[in-house]
């Protein structure tokens, strides 16, 4: 894979990472930490694009200036720069007020720098394009040396100022957190050898009239987009992993749910669920929750306490434990109610039974999902064909 396809995948990657950090935008713009992650994720992706020679060549085209990519790009990776230390210091927290003051101060310190960057560019003389070797083709060049410089050492400050931060607070954290601190590092060494160390050779040998052009063309690129990955997977992982984890749980439960909700779906009165792909797993298993627990509310008229008696009876003395015995009793009550239901049958007393099924008492889905497992050994008549049934039946 050339040079330029690695930049272009390195950038699509980043800014897919995150999206599902911005899935519910109106919610994203109000938590000042997902927002500078995304910030950071989509800059450093801006970053690789800018830098390609492809894109270089189109911006110096529209703009009709040679080497206008320049400047562009090396502004964006101080913005990209600054963007990390913003990240890192909503990352850490504090107090409001010290934790607005540092996100100004960052802000601050590398807006000026990109001007300077600017102001740099339109001092010097570039009137030779060069989209893959600038740093070092106009390495002697007054002003667009210095631009050069700054840029580098702009970023190479970002970067130790992160490093510094990370190895502070890798001290105090443990777990998820720390192996994304640890990611974070394992970028930034990957971005100082794989990066700022061979631009910083490759110019300094052009300094004292050698080359080593090879080392910023050929090098830099790839290893720069390698050490962007892992930076974003530092950052990103502790915010999405347990987030997965909570959704992956969510698919097994919304399955384990299903002979449930076959039996009892008949009598929900619950509202359909939007588009079910623009659900997340963990919003289709509580919609299944909330319509699962209206059945049962629906079918309380129809509950026999003598069946769950004479079941739990039954239970006990197969060798359950008591509360094996409960779940597996209320399963074969509800496998009566639902056959009576669905056979339009008046309920069996005048009032509904006093009773609550234990998967009403627990909070989550657990008490449901034990529910359905014994639900499923149980024998009972094929309702997913069955019309609505009123609490209020008989």
């Amino acid at each position: 894979m050339g040079t330029t396809a690695v930049v272009y995948v390195a950038a699509g990657a980043l800014a897919l990472s995150s999206l599902p950090l911005f899935r519910r935008p109106r919610e994203t713009l109000r938590n000042p930490l997902t927002v500078s992650t995304c910030a950071a994720i989509v800059l450093g992706a801006l970053v690789f694009v800018c830098s390609a020679p492809l894109t270089l060549a189109t911006v110096n085209r529209l703009t009709g200036i040679p080497n206008f990519g320049a400047p562009l790009t090396y502004g964006m990776l101080s913005a990209y720069s600054c963007s990390l230390l913003v990240l890192m210091v909503n990352w850490r927290g504090g107090p409001r007020d010290q934790v607005r003051r540092n996100v100004w101060r960052a802000v601050a310190a590398y807006g000026l720098l990109i001007v300077v960057l600017i102001t740099l560019f339109l001092c010097g003389d570039a009137r030779t394009e060069r989209l893959r070797d600038l740093d070092t083709y106009y390495a002697r060049t007054p002003y667009l040396r210095e631009m050069i410089v700054l840029y580098l050492l702009g970023h190479t400050a970002a970067t130790a100022l992160l490093c510094a931060q990370c190895l502070k607070w890798g001290r105090e954290v443990s777990g998820l957190l720390a192996t994304g601190l640890r990611l974070i590092l394992a970028g930034i060494a990957l971005d100082v050898v794989g990066f700022q160390l061979t631009k910083y050779t490759a110019v300094v040998a052009r300094w004292t009239g050698h080359d080593l052009d090879v080392l910023s063309t050929e090098v830099a690129p790839p290893l720069a987009s390698l050490a962007g990955l892992v930076f974003a997977t530092g950052f990103v992982l502790p915010r999405l992993l347990p987030l997965a984890v909570v959704h992956w749980r969510s698919v097994g439960d919304y399955r384990r749910l299903g002979p449930l909700w076959c039996r009892v779906r008949f009598a929900s009165t619950a509202p359909e669920p939007p588009v079910s792909w623009l659900q997340t797993p963990l919003e289709r298993l509580r919609w299944r929750e909330v319509s699962i627990h209206d059945a049962l509310l629906a079918l309380a008229p129809y509950f026999d306490d003598t069946v769950r008696s004479h079941a739990q009876a039954a239970a006990l003395a197969a060798g359950h434990g008591p509360h094996r015995a409960r779940v597996a009793a209320e399963a074969a009550m509800l496998a009566d109610a639902t056959r009576r239901a669905a056979a339009h049958e008046v309920p069996p007393g005048p009032a509904p039974v006093p009773y609550r099924l234990h998967a009403t008492e627990v909070t989550g889905p657990g008490g449901l999902v034990e529910l359905a497992r014994e639900l499923a050994a149980a024998p009972g008549p094929d309702t997913s064909g069955e019309g609505t049934v009123s609490a209020s039946s008989g």
